[in-house]
């Protein structure tokens, strides 16, 4: 009795567009990157450049001198202070961060772990608050705001932004996913829905408090028009709306805008690149699925 051996190879199906498909899509990578990538070249080409090499028929792909004292005529502009708009867009954006993070976990923490028969109304009556646009809201806002005195103050910038109804969603959908086993080890030790909250769930959802803070930061950073209608003193501009002064009807200062754009994302790309990585992460832990 004969027995053929098994031919090298046999029984295995071979792979279809491993190269070629590998290349393609490295190919398609590269492609997005750089479509990504422009914007950023124009704003750092044009902050170096004169108004003239910007608007010029003459397109070079960097002008030949690169114009550092944009850097200093930005600071040194009499007519607007770009360094205070910018101290004030961080104290907005972190204080802001901070304040939705503590209101918006609570909130969320409570519809999602403490019993009360009213908690799904409560819940649909946030979620409601979703579908109403913001302008709607700037008019009684306002009206609001300059009865309480808080017309060109931090108060009248943050306080109003302090809750928002997708973060508390958010919040509510992960904290519905967090394992309950060490809430009830901790209520067994005789802690409190906020002892537990503060000692057990803060510290074990750090990555997803990070993602939702990223998100937060660069709202408040590239917030305009709350600002715009508020900070009616340019000692209380937004860095966003000292962007909006370098154009008015009569004059554009080109090389100025650029230069301030280039700045002013230079805290956002920092924050974006330090916790980037818990992101998409910290989407993922909310149970959302796409």
């Amino acid at each position: 009795m004969t027995t053929t051996a098994p031919q090298v190879g046999e029984g295995r199906r071979p792979k279809r567009g491993g190269l070629l498909g590998n290349t393609g899509l490295y190919v398609a990578v590269g492609i997005a990157a750089l479509l990504f990538l422009i914007p950023f070249y124009l704003i750092v080409r044009n902050a170096l450049s004169t108004d003239q090499e910007i608007t010029g028929e003459n397109w070079q792909f960097f002008p030949t001198s690169l114009q550092w004292g944009n850097i200093s005529e930005l600071f040194d502009d009499p007519t607007v202070d770009f360094a205070q708009s910018m101290w004030n867009s961080l104290v907005v954006a972190v204080l802001m961060t901070a304040g939705i993070l503590l209101v918006c976990s609570l909130a969320g923490y409570g519809l999602a772990r403490i019993p009360y028969r009213h908690a799904n109304k409560v819940f649909y009556a946030v979620l409601a608050t979703l579908m109403v646009p913001t302008a709607v809201t700037f008019v009684p806002s306002f009206v609001l705001v300059s009865s309480l005195g808080w017309v060109d103050t931090y108060r009248g910038l943050i306080i109003p932004g302090l809750f928002s109804g997708f973060t508390c969603f958010l919040f509510r959908q992960y904290f519905l996913g967090f394992p309950k086993e060490l809430e009830e080890a901790a209520r067994v030790d005789g802690l409190g829905y906020w002892t537990a909250y503060w000692r057990i769930v803060v510290p074990n959802s750090l990555n997803f408090f990070a993602a939702m803070a990223t998100i937060t930061f660069i709202n408040g950073w590239n917030a305009f028009l709350w600002p715009l209608v508020i900070g009616q003193d340019p000692s209380s501009w937004t860095v966003q709306v000292a962007l909006s002064s370098y154009m008015t009807n009569q004059t554009v200062n080109y090389h100025l805008i650029f230069m301030a754009t280039a700045i002013s994302i230079l805290p956002l790309v920092l924050v974006f690149l330090f916790l980037q990585r818990w992101l998409v992460q910290g989407i993922a832990q909310t149970g959302i699925k796409g």
